[in-house]
């Protein structure tokens, strides 16, 4: 029964990691710029994330609806201008022959700016929510079985960031180094793509009040 419970939380922090979305990119974009670790940097950021949404479904989701539907609005606005700003930044690559190094400080910030991305796109426990019924772990019950889960995602979308991470920076040695530059350009026109789609949304939300 743990076993499964730990294999099914697996499962749900690689589907939810998996699909291609601004943290993807990001992560994408930043281990072409500096490497292995700051697109593992970043990876860890939302996997905290994962894993702090996967506590409040696995809480329920009703006790929190109100509060994530006061904050959808501000919350939204300030990941779409984070998204764009993190776009334009993508448009003016500095490609090197070598990625560059980062500091801990500098990984430090990449965890903190992914974390907050990620949990500043409250309809993200939607699927949480939906995944979990399909797993039967709407009622996984006592704090134990909610702490297996939650690791069990927390570990299956880190080790996605980690696959993800390791193929892109082992592509890069083996392309051009223009590459990185045009996948950058690329990461960021889509990031802004995201930014306004977001700010959109938040605006939307603002004029329905």
């Amino acid at each position: 029964m743990t076993l499964m419970l730990f294999v099914k939380g697996l499962v749900l922090g690689v589907a939810i990691a998996a699909p291609l979305g601004p943290i993807g990119l990001l992560c994408i974009n930043r281990t072409l710029e500096r490497g292995f670790w700051a697109g593992v940097a970043g990876g860890l950021g939302t996997a905290l994330a994962d894993a702090t949404y996967a506590m409040l479904a696995a809480a329920g989701f009703a006790a929190f609806a109100a509060t994530l539907a006061t904050l959808s609005v501000p919350l939204g606005l300030i990941g779409g201008l984070f998204m764009l700003w993190l776009g334009w930044r993508g448009l003016r690559p500095t490609p090197t022959a070598t990625a560059v190094e980062v500091d801990s400080r500098g990984l430090a910030r990449m965890v903190a700016a992914t974390f907050l991305l990620t949990m500043g796109n409250p309809t993200t426990i939607l699927s949480f929510a939906a995944i979990f019924a399909g797993l039967g772990l709407a009622a996984i019950g006592d704090r134990m079985n909610t702490s297996i889960v939650v690791a069990g995602v927390f570990l299956g979308s880190l080790a996605w960031w980690f696959a993800l991470s390791a193929g892109v920076a082992f592509a890069r040695a083996k392309l051009p180094e223009r590459f990185a530059a045009w996948m950058s350009r690329f990461s960021g026109l889509i990031l802004i793509g995201f930014g306004v789609a977001a700010l959109a949304s938040a605006g939307a939300g603002l004029i329905d009040r």
